[in-house]
């Protein structure tokens, strides 16, 4: 014990380096593996430095939460479908968040006690005690409210992403107003508080942090769910990083950094894929632009389209040369990667070139359908991303859009008056056969309808993502023999 506590810097630079190598891991499909693995041994080493190193640790306390932890997390691990994973992650964001202010609030209350006991009886005890500095008293204020609010969005979006009714949108003139009211007010109690040490300040601080949360992210269009998704996790380690501080701990400090740095990189690239600024995906149309209407919201209007069976799409495809496809949440709902993968390797054994195209945004969280087609052992190398496939697609006999619909809406590229104009888009409708398998003609998570879906070229396929792949497959099999 006593030799871990002597090195325990330098055990937390190996987990430090560990926690760098798998960022760098995790930055593609086929070292993301040995990224985990990284990953997993940093903070097993960080934990077990942490536990010999802090003085007198509650033991039974701490053996129990990290038993319990273990259990929770293994299960949900265990049982989570990967349509719950985006909600998923963003509870555990939200976990984060409310350590990082329990911290806080806790390191509070602890000088409190002591400053209540005296200098005097302190020293009899052997306490060197100092009150708090100016830079504590800093790192606790931004650690706290950055935690808070960051506790509150993610449960919010917790909520948004499982459809929950407690977690509805809120929309009206008073919105921001009440927004930077709330944030004003927060910022002042947290500067009084910094400035004073006074308590009534820093409970007030954490309350409107944690009210500016939710009234934060609770206007956010659904369609802007994956930035927040990713910005949250940025919040998280800002959070994190900021407690470090105040615990003195290189480890936390370094781990919360990377992951707060990583979050924010992510969350400038997908708002780049979507053609919008972080400011009007967080705060739509406050700086001029206007935000991503909600699903539901206006009428549709009745246009034409064209419709078929999964037995015409079959026939077209085993009789092209290639084929493009596209996945969207619709294949994560219907469980359908895997026999997404089985028609691929139907059409691949006939001679047909199959990949699939990946927007920077699809799904409901950053890298949601990279994930399932991992999951399907689809090969890496037959998946490319927006910017690597959008040239090809002219030449691209056949396109299949599995439940997707704003990634490849050309309103994005022809329509100035939509909401995602300027948007980078998967440009399949220029593909020569384009096909769309959805359950209706419902709107996407946007709100916005999609004019694909009414091209000359396109034809639609209703019904269960799955089911509608599959007869795809038996289809071809068929026409094979």
């Amino acid at each position: 014990m006593e030799m871990i506590r002597e090195y325990a810097d330098w055990f937390y630079l190996i987990g430090a380096v560990l926690f760098i190598l798998t960022l760098r891991g995790l930055s593609g499909p086929k070292t993301a593996i040995a990224g985990n693995r990284y990953g997993m041994i940093a903070m097993a080493i960080a934990v077990m430095t942490t536990f010999f190193v802090a003085e007198n640790p509650v033991v039974w306390m701490i053996i129990g939460a990290m038993v319990l932890g273990a259990i929770v997390g293994i299960a949900r691990a265990r049982t989570v479908p990967m349509t719950q994973m985006p909600e998923t992650v963003a509870l555990m964001h939200s976990l984060v968040g409310l350590a990082a202010v329990l911290i806080a609030v806790a390191a509070i209350i602890h000088n409190n006690k002591l400053i209540e006991l005296g200098p005097d009886l302190l020293a009899a005890n052997g306490v060197n005690f100092h009150e708090m500095s100016r830079v504590h008293l800093f790192e606790l204020f931004v650690g706290c409210f950055v935690g808070a609010i960051t506790f509150t969005a993610s449960v919010f979006a917790y909520g948004k992403l499982a459809a929950k009714k407690w977690a509805k949108t809120i929309s009206g003139a008073w919105v921001k107003p009440v927004q930077a009211i709330i944030f004003i007010a927060m910022l002042g109690f947290g500067v009084h508080f910094f400035l004073t040490g006074n308590m009534t300040s820093f409970w007030a601080m954490t309350g409107l942090a944690l009210a500016f949360g939710w009234v934060w992210i609770a206007p956010v269009g659904g369609g802007d769910m994956p930035v927040v998704v990713s910005l949250l996790n940025s919040f998280s380690g800002w959070a994190a990083a900021g407690i470090g501080f105040t615990l003195e701990n290189n480890m936390l400090i370094v781990a919360g950094s990377l992951v707060g740095s990583s979050g924010a990189i992510l969350s400038y690239i997908m708002c780049k894929a979507m053609n919008r600024s972080i400011i009007n995906v967080l705060f739509g149309g406050a700086m001029g632009g206007t935000a991503a209407p909600t699903a539901g919201a206006g009428e549709q209007v009745q246009r034409n389209h064209r419709s078929g069976s999964a037995d015409d799409a079959g026939f077209l495809m085993s009789n092209a040369d290639s084929v493009v496809i596209v996945p969207g949440y619709g294949m994560a709902q219907g469980r359908a990667q895997n026999a997404v993968k089985e028609l691929a390797n139907i059409l691949k054994e006939q001679g047909v070139t199959v990949r699939f195209a990946i927007h920077p945004v699809a799904g409901r969280m950053p890298g949601h359908m990279n994930v399932l087609l991992a999951e399907a052992d689809v090969p890496y190398e037959d998946i490319l991303e927006m910017d690597e496939i959008n040239s090809d697609f002219p030449a691209t006999d056949v396109v299949l859009v599995i439940g997707a619909n704003d990634v490849v809406n050309p309103a994005a590229k022809d329509d100035p008056t939509s909401p995602i104009y300027g948007m980078p888009i998967l440009e399949a409708h220029k593909a020569r056969t384009i096909m769309v398998i959805k359950r209706s003609m419902a709107t996407g998570y946007a709100g916005l309808d999609n004019d694909l879906f009414y091209n000359d070229k396109t034809m639609m396929i209703f019904g269960d993502a799955k089911k509608v792949v599959e007869d795809m497959t038996k289809a071809i099999n068929g026409t094979g023999h």
